[in-house]
């Protein structure tokens, strides 16, 4: 069997609806996307490079120059966070570094997750994210969210901390929004760690099943369960589902989904949650 890289993204499609991921990644079908959200997803790409050539201690003003909302928003940020840009207290420090990558094989796939900033310090080691978008209402979603999820699980499994001493803090720094930045912060233990073990174990378990089976015999991925993920979907009319969607409430012509999702599986893409 070919060892496919999954992401925190894969995963979701994967909980949410099976027959998304077969055609995104499998039947590579194409999502378009609006001009509004193409907009969000260039500024977003462009405050991840600005945090990040900052990380490099490369020049970031000719970035903010092009971009008085990127200096706002930094500036923003710096107020609020502080103690994430100081690094001058180094004491502890084991390591720093931005757009940090880490990969674990697990049930025969390899999960690879990005960290955008990883502090890892001689007791604790924290994740952070940048989100360029407002923040959501429902934390517990988020907690449950995979991203959040396979991010803490994967430093575990691939350093000597235990799961109470990380954690993975979202910073919401929201273009042309006058009030400051806001986090989300999950800490960890062993019961959530191994949990995710668990439902890490069955997901990719009906993976390798659903992969033999489409392989096989062609047979489609298993739809999503709730019609509330359908709302928005583009595939709603090919999975024979427009009608019902139709039925409950109008059918919403828009993608619900980031355009970094086009990609293959050997990818390794970029979240939005």
């Amino acid at each position: 069997m070919t060892k496919y890289r999954l992401s925190q993204q894969h995963l979701n499609l994967l909980t949410t609806c099976p027959r998304k991921f077969q055609h995104l990644y499998l039947d590579n079908l194409s999502v378009p996307t609006t001009s509004a959200e193409q907009e969000r997803l260039n500024w977003g790409t462009q405050f991840h490079l600005l945090m990040q050539q900052r990380e490099l201690g490369l020049p970031i003003e000719s970035l903010m120059l092009e971009n008085q909302e990127m200096q706002h928003c930094f500036d923003n940020f710096s107020q609020a966070a502080p103690e994430i840009l100081n690094s001058e207290n180094q004491d502890n420090l084991i390591l720093r570094q931005a757009e940090h990558s880490r990969s674990i094989n697990f049930n025969r796939y390899i999960l690879t997750v990005i960290y955008d900033l990883l502090i890892a310090e001689n007791k604790q080691a924290q994740i952070f994210d940048w989100k360029t978008y407002s923040h959501p209402q429902n934390k517990k979603k988020l907690a449950q969210n995979w991203q959040t999820r396979l991010y803490l699980y994967t430093l575990v499994e691939t350093s000597n901390y235990l799961p109470e001493a990380v954690s993975i803090t979202y910073w919401f720094i929201q273009p042309k929004s006058q009030s400051l930045p806001y986090k989300l912060k999950f800490s960890y233990n062993q019961q959530a760690h191994k949990k995710t073990e668990q439902d890490l174990q069955e997901i990719l378990d009906n993976l390798t099943y659903w992969l033999k089976h489409y392989q096989e015999d062609r047979a489609e991925f298993p739809q999503a369960q709730s019609l509330d993920s359908c709302h928005t979907c583009q595939f709603a009319t090919r999975c024979q589902r427009f009608s019902e969607v139709y039925q409950k409430e109008p059918y919403i012509e828009s993608i619900d989904i980031s355009a970094d999702l086009i990609f293959s599986l050997d990818s390794i893409p970029e979240i939005s949650i």
